[in-house]
């Protein structure tokens, strides 16, 4: 003590104010670095500086001098000194340089340096003390080896010790056999926190002789092994039964554990029983998850790594297996040594100011608080009236240079002690602002922003700041000033921006501050919480806002608290800002965090990904409370990956009853997703094996792996076959069969089939006959036909019968019917009749039902008789009813009426015709005889609607309906009527209807039309007993044709090719082309083409010169229509040159030609037989005929047969095919309808030229014009062959 004292006045007396400022003003300049917030001063270290520790011993074990090294390192401004104290007296002497402590072989002892040390580090400042430490001296430890053998039995527990010496720092414990290699642990065999080895239940491969104990003793470096341990384990019949779970450790129901704050805790549960049990781990009083308890060593341990006051509690561990569970509470006291809450800081003041040191310590239980100066204890030092303590705080007011010292603030309680030292240095310097002058600050509107004018002097500088205008800055609420001079100014707007000004009162010293405040960042669309598959790909969204006048931010992506590397394989950051983590993992679950940092501010928002998979399969599957038919089997369920299981699938293999190709895993059972076990019924002599598969929401995980084998015993069948019924075929015969039963189901050895049968008796008298077989079928011989038969089979093996059968109902085989149905009577309904008929009888067998046979006669005879007499009627058509007739007259309808029915409807029958109509029974073996011949006639009806409808028109303001009988008439016609209206934009006009009288007329003349309408034409056909439906078409009048004048010329090298596009409903018209060659100023004669006409789209003139001006006209009745002067392709021609019949070239081409037309004549002909072949003129002449039309009368567009001859300018494809034929139009024309009759035949002729758009207009008759045939370009090959047949 008088020591400390000393240095204490010798420092005081040392301590010349005048010399010090005179040393720190040349460097007062140096320091650079901000003052902290405290009313401290900052100065470069280089200058004065009392002693801080910078290392310090700590507590430990030697066993020889060569352990001995306690380090005491400080550093300070003179060089410290350094001193040791061993049990409060001086241990050697002072060292220099360095403090560490090391023993001296050969000098000091051993039991010298056993006790209590500290370090004393000083200087002309003051002096810094250590922690009191403790050195433990111990010898090496050794163990006495002796030998140890164990027996015990298959499935009971045991203990195998381990007693290392004793030592202040306990070893640690390895279990190894003698080759130093670890014995294996698992939740059955596991070395407990007391170094034993513990043996839930022993195994057969549990038997050894090298069980070793190692203690390894870190400090003293050492291993130490015992002798080994053999164990021998017996065989046992008590394995089966199984054992309830007991814990070895710890014993008792309860246990309180005490933990001191920031160490580590394992509270452990090891329990015994067969099977081994399963420990779970739960706090009574709160959230196990909550806490810093991890579940370590498969489930024995619950390990804290630091605990801390949240830890403290109640917890419980439970070990459960098939027979039952133990459990065992533990009750977590926490306690703690001091620690420090706030810390006082070391730092330089000037003088006058005044000081408050805070030392806040916590623990439990509550530390108390004690001051030193200078490693002398604060009540030992001479009393200051300016320095006061209370509890944690220490003030000193007006502080001089006399009061720079060390002081250290020590708290303590049971628990140990924390130790801090702090100086205090009084300095006096001249005022200077080391902020830097003209700095531009950035805020954030709504942030705190501060400004700096850190300032340096002894005494502190007072510092004032000014706004632009002048106006103090501490005027407005919202300014803090801090003791460095900084200001803080909190929830700035923008009418913050400005210039500020700092200035030291009294000096002419300041400097200005330029603030500029932005928007502040926001978070537009933030990270969300998503759930993903795993393997998939997650997306999180980071949209934000900044201000527009700052550089673009940062945006920094974390998992948890980890930075993300972005483009990788496995993270990528668009553009956007969006995250996508790709083949996403289970450790990917996490959340995620996007922060955007700008200048000014920074924003932030969090997601979370969750992983979600299938569940991992089951595992540790146990078969327990077996009985014969019966057993429960319990599993170990597998990670969920984030989606809770819905429910386990059991499967089932039958391996006694198949070959091992057949073995089949089939689903057996399923339970919820909270059981992990199931009771399961099974069939008797039966080779089992099961797994569990688990299932949720994202679909199921693998199969566990199969549980061992289990064998049922055998016993009588528990069921009989099923479906037990007859198939006789024959006649006189019973073949009895049913479904065999599925081999597991035998139950056991020398498996098969009673049969028994007996015919059907009301009085239930008749003996049962009854046989054994070994699989279906069984047939029985003399049985009669269709004899009713009682019939059981019986599942039979050699242990006994299975259950009573009930008794089934078949019969023998059956025959065909023996006689015809009777009482068959038709009553007829339009066209309708409806059959009566009595029971079938003598079916000899089953019925199955009814066939009605209809045939058809012809029509009823009034109606043949007056078709004989019927006038007019149109060749063709009369031949196609004729047709239609015998095609009717041969028809035969068969109806047929399954069940027992004995009346029936048979309805689509045709009007006005004879029926004949006969019955037949039939069951599986076919038809019965028919019924006698019943015949009826169907009543007159209404006619159908009229076949066709079509039309010509002779002037552009008539027009004449063609129109052919319907083709069923259902009765006699008695007259048509027509109906026609014409179409207006406002609707239609008034209708207008006309009556034909004499039905073989079929056709009118109409008159007085508009040329410029379209008309809707309906003809109906009407018989004794009402009208038809119409028929119904949309025509219109020809106009009157002119020849073309809007011509477009395709040239060639010798062809020139007029086209032009006809009138759509405009009438043929006929024309002439003059065309004459032009030559050196003089004109050839003209020469004329053959009558061309309008219809016809093009015309092509031939043969004429290369590279030669034609003149060209179009004449019709002495007048031109059109004129125009064109010219060939090529050379002008010259004088042939001799031999040019010979040149190769036009061999070639001559030969190219030919060839080309064969083909054509081929494709043609082929298509003609493939589509068939339609006399489209001969048809017309046969309807002009049959009309009586004067067609050679009529000269429309000049018109004649000549017209359908060939010329140079009208190719053929087909020898007999003619330009503007119907072939021609239907291929080329999108104005033609072709029309067939229902048969195939050809109907249709060429209705005038109408727009197609309108719809589904009719054909008319063959009109004398000449349709429009294609440009004259050679048709492609693939146009040929995809022409319509």
């Amino acid at each position: 003590m008088c020591a400390s004292q000393h240095r204490w006045d010798c420092r005081r007396r040392t301590a010349a104010p005048l010399h010090l400022h005179l040393l720190l003003l040349p460097l007062s300049f140096l320091s650079t670095t901000p003052p902290l917030a405290q009313g401290v001063l900052h100065i470069p270290k280089a200058l004065l500086q009392p002693p801080e520790l910078t290392e310090m011993p700590t507590s430990y074990t030697v066993f020889s001098l060569e352990d001995i090294k306690l380090p005491c390192e400080a550093t300070g401004n003179p060089t410290p000194t350094f001193r040791w104290v061993k049990d409060g007296d001086a241990f050697g002497p002072e060292l220099e340089g360095s403090g560490t402590l090391k023993a001296i072989e050969g000098e000091d002892s051993l039991e010298t340096y056993k006790g209590f040390f500290r370090c004393y580090a000083s200087n002309t400042l003051g002096t810094a003390i250590t922690q009191m430490v403790k050195i433990t001296v111990e010898t090496q430890p050794t163990l006495k080896q002796h030998k140890v053998h164990k027996k015990a039995y298959e499935g009971e527990s045991l203990t195998l010790t381990c007693s290392p010496p004793e030592s202040s720092t306990p070893p640690n414990i390895h279990w190894m056999n003698k080759k130093m290699v670890h014995i294996k642990q698992n939740d059955r065999v596991m070395a407990g926190l007391d170094g034993n080895l513990y043996f839930s239940n022993l195994l057969k491969s549990d038997t050894r002789d090298d069980y070793i104990c190692n203690a390894q003793y870190m400090a003293a470096g050492i291993i130490l092994p015992t002798n080994a341990v053999k164990l021998t384990v017996m065989a046992s019949n008590d394995v089966a039964r199984g054992r309830k779970p007991h814990l070895l450790r710890p014993t008792g129901p309860h246990s309180t554990m005490m933990a001191l704050r920031g160490q580590s805790l394992t509270l452990e549960c090891i329990p015994k029983g067969l099977p081994t049990p399963r420990v779970t781990w739960k706090k009574k009083d709160g959230d196990l998850q909550k806490t810093g308890g991890m579940v370590e060593s498969h489930g024995r341990w619950l390990c804290f790594d630091s605990v801390s006051e949240t830890d403290d509690g109640e917890y419980e561990c439970n070990a459960t297996n098939s027979h039952g569970s133990a459990t065992h509470s533990f009750t977590v006291v926490v306690e703690a040594a001091p620690y420090w809450a706030k810390e006082p800081r070391s730092e330089k003041y000037a003088p006058g100011e005044t000081v408050r040191l805070d030392c806040q310590a916590e623990g439990i239980p509550k530390p108390t608080v004690t001051w030193s100066i200078n490693g002398q204890p604060i009540t030992e030092v001479d009393e200051e009236p300016r320095r006061s303590v209370a509890g944690g705080t220490l003030i000193l007011r007006d502080v001089e240079f006399s009061d720079t010292a060390v002081y250290q603030c020590q708290a303590t309680n049971v628990h140990g002690s924390a130790l801090i030292n702090t100086y205090l240095f009084v300095v006096e310097l001249p005022p200077k602002i080391l902020s830097s002058d003209g700095v531009v600050y950035k805020a954030a509107e709504g942030g705190d922003i501060w400004l700096h004018c850190e300032s340096f002097g002894s005494p502190r500088p007072h510092i004032t700041w000014e706004g632009e205008d002048g106006t103090p800055m501490l005027s407005d609420h919202r300014v803090s000033l801090l003791t460095n001079g900084t200001i803080e100014l909190s929830n700035v707007s923008h009418e913050d921006s400005s210039v500020y000004t700092c200035s030291i009162k009294g000096r002419n010293i300041s400097i200005k501050a330029n603030l500029e405040v932005f928007n502040q960042s926001a978070m537009l669309t933030g990270p969300q919480d998503v759930r993903v598959h795993h393997g998939g790909s997650a997306f999180l969204d980071c949209r934000f806002y900044t201000d527009p006048r700052l550089h673009s931010p940062q945006v920094v992506w974390k998992k948890g608290k980890q930075k993300l590397q972005p483009q990788t394989n496995k993270y990528t950051i668009f553009q956007n800002s969006t995250l996508k983590v790709m083949n996403v993992q289970s450790d990917d679950t996490s959340s995620y965090s996007c922060e955007v940092i700008t200048e000014v501010d920074h924003i932030n928002a969090t997601g979370l990904i969750t992983v979600v998979a299938p569940p991992d399969p089951p595992d540790q599957l146990i078969l327990s409370n077996i009985e014969d038919r019966s057993l429960t089997l319990s599993w170990t369920p597998g990670e969920t990956h984030n989606s809770p299981t819905t429910e386990f699938i059991i499967e089932a293999q039958e391996e006694q009853h198949s070959e091992e190709a057949h073995w089949r895993w089939e689903e057996w059972h399923r339970v919820p997703g909270e059981f992990n076990h199931a009771e399961l019924s099974l069939h008797a002599y039966c080779t089992y094996r099961f797994r569990v598969t688990a299932v949720n929401e994202l679909g199921s995980s693998r199969s566990s792996s199969p549980s061992k084998y289990h064998i049922t015993p055998p016993a009588v069948p528990s069921g009989n076959p099923a479906n037990v019924r007859t198939n006789s075929t024959d006649p006189g015969t019973l073949i009895i069969t049913w479904d065999e039963m599925e081999k597991r189901h035998y139950h056991g050895e020398g498996f098969q089939y009673k049969v028994m049968w007996r015919e059907a008796d009301k009085n239930s008298k008749l003996k049962w006959e009854e046989a054994y077989v070994k699989s279906p079928p069984f047939s029985v011989n003399n049985t009669g036909t269709y004899t009713p038969f009682e019939i059981k089979v019986q599942a039979v093996n050699a242990i006994g019968l299975g259950p009573h059968p009930k008794a089934e109902t078949g019969h023998s085989g059956e025959d065909k019917p023996e006689e015809a149905p009777t009482g068959v009577s038709c009553t007829v309904e339009n066209s309708m009749v409806r059959v009566r008929w009595n029971p079938a009888q003598n079916v000899r067998g089953k019925l199955l039902g009814y066939k009605i046979s209809i045939r058809r006669l012809g029509p009823a005879p009034q109606e043949e008789r007056r078709r004989r007499r019927s006038p007019g009627t149109l060749p063709h058509e009369d031949e196609r009813g004729e047709q239609w007739a015998r095609r009717q007259e041969e028809g035969h309808r068969e109806v047929v009426v399954l069940g027992n029915k004995t009346s029936h409807e048979v309805a689509g029958l045709q009007l006005f015709s004879h029926y004949e109509l006969s019955m037949r029974a039939f069951n599986i073996k076919g038809d019965g005889p028919a019924s006698g011949l019943h015949h009826f006639i169907t009543p007159e009806g209404a006619p159908g609607p009229p076949s066709s409808l079509r039309f010509e028109s002779p002037t552009e303001t008539s027009l004449i309906l063609y129109w052919t009988p319907p083709r069923q008439t259902n009765g006699i016609l008695r007259e048509y009527e027509v109906h026609y209206q014409r179409e207006t934009k406002s609707g239609n006009s008034e209708l207008e209807m006309l009556t034909i009288r004499d039905p073989s007329v079929h056709h009118i003349e109409l008159n007085n039309l508009d040329p410029s309408s379209y008309y809707v034409f309906k003809v109906i056909a009407r018989t004794a007993k009402g009208d038809g439906p119409p028929i119904t078409e949309r025509f219109a009048t020809l106009l009157d044709g002119v020849p073309p004048s809007n011509i477009t010329i395709a040239i060639g090298t010798t062809t020139l090719n007029l086209s032009w596009v006809p009138g759509e409903r405009d009438r043929n018209h006929g024309f002439n082309i003059r065309y004459r060659r032009i030559s050196a100023g003089s004109s050839r004669e003209w020469a004329e083409s053959e009558v061309v006409n309008s219809t016809q789209g093009f015309h092509l003139l031939t043969g004429l010169q290369p590279g030669s001006e034609y003149q060209l006209e179009i004449v019709h009745a002495n007048t031109t229509h059109w004129k125009n002067v064109t010219r060939t392709i090529g050379p002008v021609p010259s004088e042939m040159p001799s031999g040019f019949s010979t040149q190769g070239w036009l061999i070639g081409l001559i030969s190219a030609i030919v060839l080309l037309v064969l083909i054509l004549l081929i494709l043609c002909l082929i298509k003609r037989r493939k589509g068939g072949k339609y006399a489209v003129k001969d048809k017309e002449d046969k309807e002009v005929d049959s009309e009586a039309r004067p067609m050679k009368d009529e000269t429309f567009g000049e018109y004649s047969d000549g017209d359908e001859k060939r010329s140079d300018s009208q190719p053929s494809i087909c020898g007999d095919s003619k330009l503007g034929s119907d072939d021609s139009l239907a291929e080329y024309g999108d104005s033609v309808d072709i029309q067939f009759n229902e048969d195939g035949s050809f109907i249709g002729q060429y209705s005038g030229r109408r727009p197609v758009a309108q719809g589904n207009e009719s054909s008319g008759p063959a009109s004398p014009v000449v349709a429009a045939p294609p440009p004259p370009v050679a048709p492609s090959m693939s146009s040929i062959l995809n022409r319509p047949s």
